[in-house]
């Protein structure tokens, strides 16, 4: 797995949708390469009156259906390769649920955990005036990922407006809502977890009532979604996050584990304690004997090493590309049906995309009326997955693909590209 490269994953899927949608290779083939990346370093006054260069990157996928859309990431594994394949996975997960967004992605080489409150405070205003000739509300909207927060969001947005003179709120989403961000926006991603948990479950006959559900990763996407289906009725018996995991077979009180973690943020799952529970690591929690497992931490965490010993009957993949390729082969050969990131975890950009209109309207929308308009869009997103899939006998992700695929590739012949 060490010299795995995330984006060969987003290739062989891309060349599957491509063959059963009877594209050529030409069709596709500008889809194969971002359409630009950008390397940028930065010098940063540390606290102890050091100086270090930091290294990040922002990617372009594709413009074809609008405006690049997607995160920055602030993590220490950071890469180029691994920026590309997030990018192209949001050009996919913007054209399944048919925003009109291109895909994009950014990433700061950094361990924020080490870093004060003002070396971030620098590291993201000289990331943003370092991309600044690539970003702006008509061509890259940059959002919130691993590691990075509403505060940098609105560090942004300011350092930005610094730049332009004036300021422009529709640059960045995902800020605190004081300064436009929308209502809803942080436990978007979570909440469209949750309806496509529900909706997957509908149409698998699975009630949700009881059913024992597995969550790795308890940063916002995962412990949002724990929290909202154990609302619903799921038995939440598995939480992990980089601490380690803890395990109840009767089911966690999982209110108590986010208040225990939101009290401070040296408070670690893998000290938590409560009657029942047994600690467990986050491979264990992956093959827990579980209805439903929910990988909601970072890339390959299911891969070709361990997706024979997993048990769930259902993942629904919160984390972007937690399932390599070479585990999809083997979890569909067990009949596990998988819920592919582009579909499940969408949830963020279309809120995302909530915020960046009622910022370029000047207006703002009630929390109902945000939920509502998020389900109103990820529940036909899922159906139409769904039944195209069927209709062509392929798995949930290849029938994402083909939707996503379909609607890049005629977005760039109408226009003549």
């Amino acid at each position: 797995m060490a010299n795995y490269n995330p984006y060969d994953n987003v290739l062989k899927v891309m060349n599957e949708a491509a063959e059963i949608l009877g594209y050529s290779d030409s069709d596709i083939a500008a889809l194969k390469y971002p359409e630009r990346e950008l390397k940028v370093s930065f010098p940063i006054v540390m606290d102890d009156g050091s100086t270090k260069v930091f290294e990040g990157f922002r990617v372009q996928h594709s413009t074809a259906r609008g405006p690049a859309k997607g995160g920055v990431r602030f993590h220490y594994a950071v890469n180029s390769d691994e920026v590309k394949a997030l990018a192209a996975w949001m050009t996919f997960k913007c054209a399944v649920v048919g925003i009109p967004y291109g895909g994009g992605k950014g990433g700061v080489i950094c361990n924020p955990a080490k870093l004060s409150e003002r070396e971030l405070h620098e590291i993201t205003k000289q990331f943003t005036i370092a991309i600044a000739p690539l970003i702006g509300p008509e061509k890259d909207i940059p959002a919130p990922d691993v590691g990075s927060t509403a505060s940098m969001m609105g560090w942004m947005m300011d350092t930005y407006s610094m730049l332009q003179g004036r300021t422009v709120r529709g640059v960045v989403t995902g800020k605190p809502v004081e300064i436009g961000g929308s209502l809803g926006r942080t436990e978007a991603t979570g909440r469209g977890v949750m309806f496509t948990t529900k909706n997957i479950l509908n149409k698998l006959d699975i009630p949700v009532e009881g059913t024992t559900l597995a969550v790795q990763g308890m940063g916002n996407v995962g412990s949002i979604s724990a929290k909202l289906l154990y609302e619903e009725g799921m038995k939440v018996v598995a939480v992990s996050n980089s601490s380690g995991g803890i395990y109840n077979k009767d089911g966690l009180n999982i209110p108590a584990i986010l208040d225990y973690l939101s009290k401070d943020r040296k408070n670690l799952l893998s000290e938590y304690n409560e009657e029942g529970i047994v600690h467990i690591s986050n491979e264990e929690l992956l093959e827990l004997d579980v209805k439903v497992l929910i990988p909601a931490a970072l890339e390959n965490q299911i891969n070709e090493t361990n997706a024979d010993k997993i048990k769930a009957r259902v993942i629904v993949e919160a984390a972007n590309g937690p399932t390599t390729a070479e585990a999809d082969e083997i979890l569909a050969s067990k009949g596990i049906v998988v819920v592919p990131d582009i579909l499940a975890n969408a949830g963020g950009v279309v809120v995302s995309y909530f915020e960046w209109v009622q910022n370029l309207q000047s207006i703002s929308w009630t929390e109902e009326d945000v939920n509502a308009k998020l389900k109103d869009i990820m529940d036909p997103s899922f159906n139409a997955v769904w039944d195209i899939a069927q209709e062509n006998d392929t798995t949930l992700r290849t029938g994402a693909y083909l939707i996503a695929i379909k609607r890049v590739v005629e977005a760039r012949k109408l226009r003549g590209i």
